[in-house]
């Protein structure tokens, strides 16, 4: 049986995407395969130069090549990501967790440490895609009781099998907001990262999210942007305690018109934060 040693086939391996994904890219596809499917890291190489990959393994290797130059996200390749520390199923039927997110998840944890020691918090997710933010919030703050909105079926049967790796219990409910006039009790925070990248700016969008992740939790029209944040900030209104908390993640470029919308639907507090990249992405405000 032929086998190569792995810090060769790692050399092949940024050769053949890096003209497609950039070197530093293909590299850090490479050492997330390695761990995903050999339970090695990039230390184990260095300390183990001689290790080999077989034939077999190599052909499997081969494969996920040629499906990384057709610009499928690595993630649903693997069928999984991390965020927040935690592992979560990804496909296509839901968007891959982003590190903006993380520092979403991050700003309520520290806004809601001194209420949740004294109280057990009610948390709403709408939109909950993969499950990421409840799952998070529900592993961090103690004694929550956490719920989670989605539109779609598929979504949530990806979000309960994450629910249940990460060991939290989060109600999840299958509901369109659009067409929700009332939540049917009180929180004392709701989140949501809704669809908000408008058509004009699909050509910013990277082929492989363009290509792979869905459209639905992706997209709004050009015309009305800002459709989910005025729907969700009504209804936060009817069913956030006094003095509760919503939190969006929103589009880079809509920061200004996202805070003008909640102060004309008169939100207290509201505050604008930049991503680790110096984009807006993300508002807090109290009711």
């Amino acid at each position: 049986m032929n086998t190569m040693k792995i810090k060769q086939y790692r050399d092949l391996f940024i050769e053949m995407l890096s003209p497609i994904h950039g070197e530093g890219e293909a590299e850090s596809f490479f050492y997330l395969i390695l761990e995903a499917k050999h339970q090695l890291k990039r230390i184990d190489l260095a300390l183990r130069p001689d290790l080999d990959f077989s034939d077999a393994e190599i052909l499997v290797w081969n494969t996920l090549v040629d499906q990384l130059k057709l610009e499928i996200p690595v993630q649903y390749l693997l069928g999984t990501t991390s965020f927040y520390g935690l592992d979560f199923k990804v496909n296509s039927s839901v968007l891959i967790p982003r590190p903006e997110t993380e520092e979403l998840v991050e700003w309520i944890i520290e806004s809601q440490k001194s209420i949740a020691e004294s109280q057990k918090l009610r948390i709403l997710d709408i939109g909950t895609g993969s499950g990421c933010i409840a799952i998070s919030l529900a592993k961090n703050i103690p004694d929550a009781s956490v719920h989670a909105i989605d539109v779609s079926e598929k979504a949530l049967a990806t979000a309960k099998k994450n629910a249940e790796t990460n060991k939290v219990d989060v109600n999840f409910i299958i509901q369109n907001i659009l067409q929700t006039e009332d939540l049917g009790q009180q929180f004392d925070v709701i989140v949501s990262n809704p669809p908000y990248v408008r058509n004009l700016e699909k050509q910013e969008i990277k082929k492989n999210v363009l290509d792979n992740e869905p459209h639905l939790a992706l997209f709004v029209e050009d015309n009305d942007a800002l459709i989910f944040y005025r729907k969700i900030a009504e209804l936060a209104h009817k069913n956030l305690v006094p003095n509760g908390q919503l939190f969006f993640e929103i589009n880079q470029y809509l920061g200004k018109e996202t805070v003008a919308l909640l102060a004309e639907m008169n939100f207290k507090n509201i505050e604008l934060r930049k991503d680790i990249y110096g984009n807006d992405r993300m508002i807090k405000a109290t009711v």
